[in-house]
Order: structure tokens, then sequence, then C-alpha cells
């Protein structure tokens, strides 16, 4: 007999600790996507956090998922791979809402065969990467008492954008030895990369995530020839498709479930990256430990992991993968409501 589902949305307004600025905007709250997804006695959880910059919102979110009910709840759950085959084309329109979907399916999928994803994937939860705690764009005092408040985390994610880039991380260097990288966000040109890059090396930085903006690609070719520090593409890697591209112009991509649309696609990119010689890290949006739990149960494909959006809430209203000073623990079980 098929497994057959039946499905309820919820939004959830996710309220951060401190208003969070990166070089496009500001925001205190994010509006957030709960999928569940119920079959007999089981009930899955999926996860969107849209964003405008790829022009999807949580109505549109919603409304796509609405739209595709009927497919939804007819699917044959017993082969949920062919199930997200046929999704990935049905939601070509929103990667945000195939995310939500894609990952209750694997949510559902794994406590009806009764262990976590990570577990039946093979992978060793001892090998996911230590994950980078955000210091959102500020005044550089504000940045730094973020810094001091964050000193229990090993690896720094510091968000640029600004005219003074480089008085903010000589000013946070000043007060941690914690391993740093930084996320311009698009706003820099080629010749700002490279010539920052080099003080930014000498300051202790590991990479530079997504210096461009994402049309100026090609540019991407010098910067990843002159620059002192590897570059990550965020913006650039969106989809599996865009990952050939990425070859000769960035070290590195950024894969994000809601980008993406969930842990299938993500799984394509990291194979296709690892056959390009490119580096692998997660990221994500703001998110409750819904998607970051969703993340975290391949966090062991990862070389680097800046899954943080669920510690930088207050009313996270979910329990899932655990983090411990940037060592995320991954449950034994599942996401459940708090």
């Amino acid at each position: 007999m098929k497994a057959r589902s039946t499905f309820s949305i919820s939004i959830e307004r996710l309220k951060l600790r401190h208003t969070f600025t990166i070089a496009r905007g500001s925001q205190d709250e994010t509006p957030v996507v709960i999928l569940s997804l119920r079959s007999g006695d089981h009930e899955g959880f999926g996860e969107s956090s849209p964003s405008s910059f790829y022009g999807e919102t949580v109505e549109s979110v919603v409304e796509s998922l609405e739209r595709e009910r009927e497919f939804i709840e007819s699917a044959d759950l017993d082969h949920y791979e062919h199930v997200l085959e046929e999704a990935s084309e049905r939601f070509g329109h929103s990667r945000a809402a195939l995310c939500a979907f894609d990952t209750a399916v694997h949510d559902l999928a794994s406590r009806r065969l009764g262990h976590p994803l990570w577990r039946l994937l093979g992978l060793d939860p001892a090998r996911v990467p230590v994950s980078s705690f955000t210091i959102g764009l500020d005044s550089t005092e504000r940045m730094v008492e973020k810094l001091r408040e964050a000193d229990r985390y090993p690896v720094i994610k510091i968000k640029l954008g600004t005219d003074r880039d480089l008085e903010i991380v000589r000013a946070l260097r000043e007060v941690s030895q914690a391993t740093f990288r930084v996320d311009a966000n698009c706003a820099w040109s080629a010749e700002e990369a490279i010539e920052k890059s080099r003080e930014l090396a000498s300051l202790g930085v590991e990479f530079i995530e997504q210096p461009l903006p994402p049309e100026a690609i090609d540019d991407m070719e010098r910067v990843h020839r002159e620059s002192a520090l590897p570059v990550v593409a965020d913006e650039n890697a969106v989809v599996p498709e865009d990952v050939p591209k990425l070859a000769g112009r960035f070290h590195g991509i950024n894969i994000k479930l809601v980008k993406c649309g969930g842990l299938r696609p993500a799984r394509r990119m990291v194979e296709t990256a690892r056959a390009l010689g490119l580096r692998v890290m997660y990221g994500c949006m703001i998110e409750s430990s819904v998607l970051i739990s969703a993340a975290a149960q391949i966090g062991a494909l990862a070389d680097w992991l800046d899954l943080d959006g669920n510690v930088l809430i207050t009313n996270d209203p979910f329990r899932g993968v655990e983090n411990r000073d940037g060592r995320l623990i991954l449950p034994e079980g599942w996401v459940e409501r708090r």
C-alpha cells in the first residue's frame, strides 16, 4: 500500500537577538514557512526561509505548496527519491517551496525508517566541521561588543561591505584570536577584493565569501588568480547547474538548502563541486532548528559550515541539532516542536 500523506503549513516569525545587517539591508525578525508532513503515525517537518534577493517570499512559497497539494498528498513516499525527482520539476518556479517539501520528505522518511538521515546515509557525525558564528554589520564598536558576546565560538564570520571594512577586521582581531571568515555580500569590485585580500590575509582571515555581484562572474577569474585568500561563491552558487561555471573563478561554493531546493539538490552540488576540485561550505539564512538540523544531517560532506541561523534567534519553535560553541551535535532522533 502506498505511503500517502497529509500536510499543513504554518508561518513562524523568528526574532533576532540583534538587528542583523548585511550590505543589502537590515532585519529584526524573519518569517519562515514550516511544512508538517504526516503519514500514519509519523510527522516530518520541513522549512523554507525565502529571500527576496532570489525573488521569493513567504506568500509565494505558501502559494506554490498549496498549488501542489494534490501531488503532495497522493505521492508514494515509499519511493521518496522518485517523488523528489518529480517535485524538482513541479516546483521549478520556487526552489524555496521545494526546500520545504524536500526537507519534510527526508525527515518523514527517516522517522518511518527509524534512523536519523545521517545514519541512513552512512555519515560519521564526528566528521561534521565546526560551524562559524556570524557577526552582522554595525558600528565598529557594536561589532566588537557582539564579538565579545560570542567569544566561546572558535570560528567567526564577519559581514562586510562598507568603506571601513579593514578597520572593522583590525578592531575585531585586537580582541579575538578566533578563525575569521569574511562575507562581502556582493559589495566589492574586483580591484577592492584583490587589494583588501592582502591585509585580510595578514589579519588571519581564512577566506572571502562572494566579494563581487553575481553578474560580475567573469571578473572573478582575475580575483581567483590574484587574491591572497581563497574566494567562495554564495550568490553565484544557487543550483547544481551553476557549479561547473564556478571552477577557475572560485575556490569553493556555499550551498544553502533554501537556495537550491533542499537536501537532494544540495548533495548533487557537493558531488559536482568535488569533481571540479571545489571546496564545499553549507550556509543558511535566518532559520529555525528545522532547516539547520536538515543541513547538519549531511554536514560530514562539507569542508566548512556556517549553520548558525538558529542560535541568532530568541524564539526557536523547535529543538534539533545542538550547537555547543560551534560544534554541532546531531541528535539520535529528530527535530521536535517545543
